[in-house]
């Protein structure tokens, strides 16, 4: 089975890889980034293809994925630890990082070669062997990503690639096998929980990244204008379909008027196209039945009350859904308490802060959150009170691979990107050494 011998061809490998000075790891993956810089057009046309975003997104998502492959590139030679003397005396203390082991990989759709980089990069860089499970929707991207490791030097059985549609059958095989020794996961919060009880039964370090349910915040002070410009990109980059995307805009009192008419006229602008269509900003969802379950929550919401108030105008065919603005929602409403995978922004007023926190945080997600405020100060205060791992503080993205991405409560465990991210694939070990 294809599953078994990936993990044949990464534990074979393993010592050798583990083994390699770090700075011929570390060249191996800055020759990665710059390859798939250079390949940019090709892995853009290929993500739209599979995925539906814009040749836009697109592009910048190669951008982004790349810049994981340099940022451990960097990271794999620095390679620190630590020496001190007991407390008690008698004996000196050393602290070393060695790589975890033969890690699992498992990427989702909505970023099909940065959530690969994004695991693969700082695995490679603590010295792992891999074995990557994309998503069905998304094996071609991965194929390529693997390609270009190849072509930068990537030894044979280091990272092993299994497309599949079978992937329950494929991950439960790897979390059985006793030489797999670290799975990270990037997906939703029910299947996370699936792999975290299977992960138990052998004690496998796991990280995970799951679901969102982002609030974006737009307090009385706030410049409107930039909070219009991250709202657009907080809500409608790749259409939406993003874990970190903006899902329940909060937006005070004294400001919604000027907000929802201007962001409204700015999402009635917007032109949603063919992925590779020249002037296209939002391309088609991934597939019809996304189109069809954020038609369900749109549906229900609208029933419940809520006003369709602006929305952009779509081609006939295709699986689209008219990026949309929606008004006269309640802080209760239920289209609130899920996670909108799709381009619909709905929009609550809120009054009092203590209030308003306490709508924010009745959620059992906490990844990502906005808040744009006027008042420097207020914006970080109200951005410690969010239970969120990441707070974009007047600034519609909080991604970046210098930076530890993750989230609290039930949206996972573990940090992604930054020094972190490297430790997530390393075991920390200790030498007690007789100072008598």
């Amino acid at each position: 089975m294809e599953a078994r011998a990936a993990v044949d061809a990464a534990a074979a490998a393993l010592t050798e890889w583990s083994g390699t000075p770090a700075r011929v790891r570390s060249e191996v993956l800055r020759r990665a980034f710059e390859l798939m810089v250079a390949d940019t057009e090709n892995l853009a046309g290929l993500i739209a293809w599979e995925n539906g975003k814009s040749l836009a997104d697109a592009r910048a998502e190669v951008t982004y994925a790349a810049e994981f492959f340099r940022w451990f590139a960097e990271e794999a030679v620095r390679t620190d630890g630590a020496y001190g003397a007991a407390p008690a005396g008698g004996a000196r203390t050393i602290v070393t990082h060695r790589p975890v082991g033969v890690a699992a990989l498992i990427t989702p759709w909505n970023f099909p070669a940065a959530m690969a980089t994004r695991k693969i990069g700082p695995a490679l860089a603590a010295g792992c062997t891999v074995v990557l499970k994309p998503a069905r929707e998304t094996p071609l991207t991965a194929l390529a990503v693997v390609r270009l490791l190849r072509e930068a030097g990537v030894p044979d059985g280091v990272v092993n690639l299994v497309p599949t549609t079978s992937s329950a059958v494929v991950v439960t095989t790897w979390l059985e096998d006793p030489r797999v020794r670290k799975i990270s996961f990037t997906g939703s919060t029910p299947v996370g929980r699936t792999l975290l009880k299977q992960a138990a039964d052998r004690v496998v370090n796991a990280s995970m990244e799951l679901g969102g349910n982002a609030p974006f915040v737009v307090t009385e002070d706030a410049d409107v204008s930039a909070a219009i410009a991250g709202a657009m990109i907080a809500k409608f980059r790749n259409g939406g379909q993003a874990c970190t995307a903006a899902n329940r805009f909060y937006v005070h009192a004294d400001v919604v008027e000027e907000f929802v008419a201007r962001f409204g006229a700015a999402v009635e602008a917007l032109r949603v196209r063919p992925s590779f269509a020249v002037d296209c900003e939002v391309g088609p969802l991934v597939s019809a039945k996304a189109v069809d379950d954020v038609r369900r929550l749109v549906a229900e919401a609208v029933s419940a009350g809520a006003r369709v108030a602006h929305q952009a105008t779509v081609p006939d065919t295709g699986h689209f859904h008219a990026p949309m603005v929606l008004t006269d929602v309640t802080h209760d409403a239920a289209i609130l308490r899920e996670e909108v995978f799709g381009p619909v922004a709905p929009v609550v007023v809120w009054r009092d802060e203590a209030e308003l926190l306490a709508w924010v945080n009745d959620t059992p997600f906490g990844l990502a959150a906005y808040v744009y405020a006027g008042d420097l100060q207020r914006g970080l205060r109200l951005g410690e009170a969010i239970e969120a791992g990441m707070v974009g503080v007047n600034r519609g993205v909080v991604s970046d691979p210098s930076a530890p991405f993750g989230g609290v409560k039930e949206s996972g465990l573990g940090r992604e990107g930054a020094r972190v991210g490297l430790r997530e694939f390393q075991e920390t070990q200790y030498l007690s050494v007789d100072w008598s």
